[in-house]
């Protein structure tokens, strides 16, 4: 129905506000965000309404401070930071002789879809997911099964020959 919010960012109010500002605050706001008018909001008037029944109240307004002030003397939880960095230095310069189309936007611009693959396999395969890389599918496709064959072949085992050597 609602998630649950600060009671005073609700009713637009200062949490040192007296009770007749919470109600004047209140009263304006049901009037302006009542379902009945058409800038109404059905949520928005129960998110109103659960605010008001909390700040009404010297008690219940009293406890809820009181929680308010001890969560923010316990240590947050930090979240793990997001990184949007690329995980590899790119180089400076393309690697080796361009090779198939090239790229004139992206952090690869000016490079081939050839050099992209010798760097960046999982750059390409996501090029190969979005609209922007529709016009280059079938490049980005014959680049990436070529780089599993060689590193599948790569990762065999040598097949044994038998030894023809002459006693």
């Amino acid at each position: 129905m609602f998630a649950v919010t600060d009671p005073y960012k609700v009713l637009q109010v200062d949490p040192d506000a007296e009770p007749e500002v919470v109600r004047a605050a209140y009263r304006a706001l049901a009037l302006k965000y009542h379902p009945d008018v058409s800038t109404g909001s059905q949520d928005r008037m129960a998110a109103l309404n659960h605010a008001w029944g909390i700040l009404r109240d010297a008690a219940a307004r009293a406890a809820f401070d009181q929680a308010r002030a001890d969560a923010k003397r316990k240590p947050e939880v930090r979240q793990p930071e997001v990184s949007y960095e690329m995980r590899a230095p790119m180089p400076a310069t393309p690697p080796g002789k361009p090779s198939g189309s090239v790229l004139d936007f992206g952090r690869y611009a000016g490079w081939s879809l050839g050099q992209i693959a010798a760097c960046d396999t999982e750059y390409l395969e996501w090029l190969a997911r979005t609209p922007v890389g529709r016009t280059f599918h079938r490049e980005i496709n014959g680049l990436l099964a070529t780089r599993a064959a060689a590193s599948a072949a790569a990762t065999a085992p040598a097949e044994r020959r038998p030894d023809r050597r002459r006693n």
